[in-house]
């Protein structure tokens, strides 16, 4: 068997389909389902059950799967840490986050980190979900995730950062706009803009709302939340969005954003395979990120990374 040959099986096996995994790897499903067999083969044990809408390890596949992610991750991390090592400061730290994430939360650090180390480059990759963000963070040579803090995820150390609160944007001449707080019982009665359905900030909201016994007017869901915004301002409805780092100073011209006090807030923060061997530079870059959203309002958790000097003295080895 090959490093190859697991990367692919561990892939497969997050993603619960051949085809989706070929799609990502740009190579045919026959090309993915090679790998497996190669291993079924040499292990003279069958790893997956084919059922109609996809794939499932079975009881010999996850006990490879549970190794082989933890192996992958030990090694592809090792490897990273030696790269970084010898070539010093051009090393690259490479994060997965989401389309708008960059714009809300790292402008600033992003300015910040290459002003401390110039010759390192920030590498990103666009995830749609915090899921694809796991997913990519567990198969691919990432260093950093920045996704919706939830439910613990096998192989990846989630770190929370800040707390964001709900709020609904209504236009300036809303009844709404108002108010100093939105109730609940306030969503129930409004078209409602809602984040993107495969993320986890939508499924925390559908979950809230689904446990008060509401079900809001409106179908309308966006890409991204940005996009809700401009939704808003267009008439189309009033979009339900976390309060981001951006807004904090005003809102977006024309709207006002107003608490939802009811709606438990959204952690968001880091994510990697493991933190005690993440390269000094890419844990530089995480405390600074954490430090820049610690300069506004919104509630931040304290971040328990490794001190920059460390990352100091490794961009100068």
């Amino acid at each position: 068997m090959t490093l190859d040959d697991l990367r692919v099986f561990i892939a497969v096996c997050r993603a619960g389909s051949l085809s989706a995994v070929a799609r990502d790897l740009s190579c045919t499903q026959s090309a993915v389902s090679q790998h497996v067999k190669r291993l079924e083969k040499e292990l003279a044990v069958s790893l997956l059950e084919r059922h109609a809408r996809g794939v499932v390890p079975t009881s010999a596949g996850r006990i490879l799967h549970a190794a082989a992610s933890d192996g992958i991750g030990g090694i592809d991390l090792a490897l990273r840490r030696l790269r970084d090592l010898v070539r010093g400061e051009s090393g690259a730290v490479r994060i997965t986050t989401g389309a708008t994430t960059v714009r809300h939360f790292m402008a600033d650090a992003i300015v910040g980190f290459r002003q401390r180390f110039p010759q390192v480059a920030l590498e990103f990759q666009t995830a749609s979900s915090s899921r694809a963000c796991f997913d990519a963070l567990a198969a691919d040579d990432l260093d950093l995730a920045w996704v919706t803090i939830g439910e613990p995820v096998r192989g990846i150390e989630q770190r929370p950062v800040a707390d964001l609160r709900w709020v609904l944007a209504v236009p300036c001449g809303d009844p709404l706009a108002a108010k100093r707080r939105v109730t609940l019982a306030d969503l129930a009665g409004v078209q409602l803009i809602r984040p993107p359905e495969v993320s986890s900030s939508r499924s925390r909201l559908d979950a809230a709302l689904a446990e008060a016994g509401l079900r809001p007017q409106g179908h309308t869901s966006v890409a991204d939340w940005d996009t809700a915004l401009l939704l808003t301002e267009l008439g189309v409805g009033q979009a339900v969005v976390p309060e981001l780092p951006g807004w904090r100073a005003s809102g977006p011209p024309g709207l006002r954003l107003v608490p939802v006090p009811e709606l438990p807030a959204l952690s968001v923060g880091w994510a990697v395979r493991r933190w005690d061997a993440l390269s000094p530079l890419a844990r530089a870059f995480a405390d600074t990120v954490a430090a820049d959203c610690g300069a506004g309002s919104m509630g931040v958790v304290p971040a328990q990374t490794g001190p920059a000097q460390e990352a100091s003295r490794a961009a100068h080895v």
